[in-house]
């Protein structure tokens, strides 16, 4: 019997994150649900993890991966329920009973339904809030939370999967390519799904610059009459902006700086509004 949902869970060498994914997903009170965890070949105990709960897991399989999205992919294919939602190694569903209240949700009505999320970090729990509508513009600076996303499995194989080449943003890809190019009708859920550890790839300050890497590749390929647009905004978003922000807001710092610039002024050609 096909089921509604299909939980994907993707791991590698994080056997103690992976336990608290799985004690959450099979602690839920709706169960009607198929579970997949999909584990990169990990030398941690991760893979006995699944002999454990092999009568609550439907799928699972410990093999060596090319990546997180490859791994995410797997579990596509692997996938028979109507939504997916990717709910990865240390990530849990908030309580026992979001799956409950979510269930009624997933009338097919919507492509895309995604929540709020709690985002771990190392001084608490902090909520993180979407909008209930989504534009172009949100997604330049943003993201939705996978964690708290339930998509429409046929709608990798209408779209495309997850691209395998990048390292941190196919989620974003595929989600912006959807909404935004494909217009796939989407559901704010105003529920926390997810507490997400935000000790992920994409989290850590160092990705970054291959964050924004690959998503200048990704506006270049599938929006590329915007692709100047991005580019002036990353500038005005830059560091050096952010500094000249900061320098604004302390009025006598902000004042020695305009005079510094208007000396500078003097010297050039002059400035064109």
């Amino acid at each position: 019997m096909v089921k509604k949902l299909s939980i994907i869970t993707v791991n590698y060498n994080d056997k103690n994150g992976l336990q608290k994914t799985i004690e959450s997903v099979v602690n839920q009170t709706w169960k009607d649900f198929e579970f997949i965890v999909i584990d990169g070949g990990s030398k941690d105990g991760s893979a006995e993890l699944l002999i454990q709960y092999q009568n609550r897991i439907a799928y699972g399989i410990s093999e060596t991966d090319s990546g997180v999205y490859n791994a995410m992919n797997k579990g596509i294919r692997k996938a028979t329920g109507d939504y997916v939602l990717f709910l990865n190694s240390g990530d849990i569903l908030n309580d026992p009973k979001v799956l409950e209240k979510v269930e009624q949700n997933l009338d097919c009505t919507f492509g895309i339904y995604y929540g709020d999320a709690n985002y771990i970090e190392k001084d608490g729990e902090h909520k993180r809030t979407y909008p209930d509508q989504l534009s172009f513009s949100f997604f330049l600076d943003y993201n939705l939370s996978h964690q708290a996303s339930f998509i429409k499995r046929n709608l990798f194989f209408d779209i495309f999967l997850y691209n395998e080449d990048y390292k941190i943003v196919s989620d974003w890809a595929f989600f912006i390519y959807a909404i935004c190019n494909q217009n796939v009708p989407y559901k704010h859920l105003n529920l926390i799904i997810c507490k997400y550890d935000t000790m992920g790839i994409s989290s850590i300050i160092d990705n970054h610059k291959a964050m924004h890497e690959e998503r200048r590749a990704t506006i270049q390929k599938y929006f590329p009459l915007f692709i100047e647009d991005y580019n002036s905004i990353s500038e005005i978003k830059s560091k050096r902006f952010k500094q000249f922000a900061f320098i604004k807001s302390h009025p006598i710092a902000f004042k020695i700086l305009k005079g510094f610039m208007n000396l500078i002024l003097a010297f050039l050609p002059k400035f064109k509004k």
